[in-house]
């Protein structure tokens, strides 16, 4: 029996972002938000520190050096929100910089406003 994949909704400039990753990387990324999806998760996938339970989760791949990451929430239901997509540029250490929490958050409040009026629309549809 196959899956019902949830919808996958890109928040900001998550889907130009992660575009911008090498093919190798987008590789990756995609193969984890389409498990997200089907209801899996990535064997890379693991919560961002920060944030309560395993709602929010991050992929993380590294490549040439570089270190890439794919920030995304599984905690509204029936849908996947892309929340970021970046390049870590510190060298020093794995924590997630600051900015980019803070762009997590910022983002996880639009997909959350945003999936409010989703469900406020489907029931005045449903009407």
């Amino acid at each position: 029996m196959q899956t019902m994949a949830r919808p996958l909704i890109w928040v900001g400039s998550s889907l130009e972002d992660l575009k911008s990753f090498p093919e190798e990387v987008r590789g990756v990324m995609g193969y984890a938000l389409h498990q997200a999806q089907t209801g899996g998760k990535h064997p890379d996938a693991k919560p961002l520190t920060g944030f309560k339970g395993a709602g929010v989760l991050e992929v993380v791949e590294d490549f040439d050096g570089d270190t890439f990451r794919a920030v995304y929430t599984v905690k509204l239901k029936g849908v996947v929100y892309v929340l970021h997509a970046f390049q870590k540029k510190s060298r020093k250490g794995i924590k997630t910089p600051k900015q980019d929490i803070d762009l997590v958050k910022l983002r996880l409040k639009a997909a959350e406003a945003l999936h409010a009026a989703r469900k406020h629309a489907e029931k005045e549809d449903s009407e």
